[in-house]
């Protein structure tokens, strides 16, 4: 029997009641139903300053970088909840790519994200449900070496999308992202085999 796939999941926000905090926990539970082993991570406990060439010759990585690369660098695949932030992707979790693609320790750029698979989705609560910042997304995921999943979530009006028990209300858009969740599982264990 193969080893269990390991799913990183993450949002770009670190706001107490994120809407895509919510969205990511009903696809990592897709994910987990897929049997996947899915370790979720808050970016508040990885604090990083914003990237600087001159700060990372100086000084290194910071350890919060070198501790989320190594989850990344184990991982098959990611999970990633994207919030909308004037049409792109936060600017927290664009400087948590960029610090975590460097070159460290004798491993070559990339290492955390080259030949992985991603599953991205996004809460919003406009009408379009974080797409615009999910084409950038795809874009920069896709420019590392990332295989990202044609598939995608987005749930609009989020304010009042989900349920006392986190699932979203809509039965089809809970569907689609429990979906999600198992197609990343799948499609990152035909890849590692």
């Amino acid at each position: 029997m193969s080893e269990q796939v390991k799913i990183v999941a993450l949002a770009g926000s670190t706001r107490e009641k994120s809407f895509n905090r919510q969205a990511l926990q009903v696809a990592v539970k897709g994910a987990r139903e897929a049997g996947a082993e899915v370790e979720v991570v808050d970016l508040n406990e990885f604090q990083m300053p914003l990237f600087n060439q001159d700060l990372e010759a100086n000084q290194g990585a910071p350890d919060a970088v070198n501790r989320l690369r190594e989850i990344f660098k184990q991982s098959d695949g990611m999970l990633i909840a994207s919030p909308e932030y004037n049409g792109s992707l936060t600017p927290l979790l664009k400087n948590t790519i960029d610090w975590i693609s460097r070159p460290a320790g004798g491993d070559p750029g990339l290492v955390a994200f080259s030949g992985k698979t991603a599953a991205i989705l996004s809460a919003s609560p406009g009408a379009l449900g974080g797409l615009r910042g999910l084409v950038h997304l795809r874009a920069i995921l896709s420019g590392i070496n990332v295989l990202v999943l044609p598939q995608q979530v987005a749930i609009p009006s989020a304010s009042s999308a989900f349920a006392d028990d986190g699932s979203i209300k809509d039965e089809k858009r809970n569907e689609a992202m429990l979906q999600l969740g198992r197609k990343l599982v799948e499609t990152a264990s035909r890849l590692r085999n």
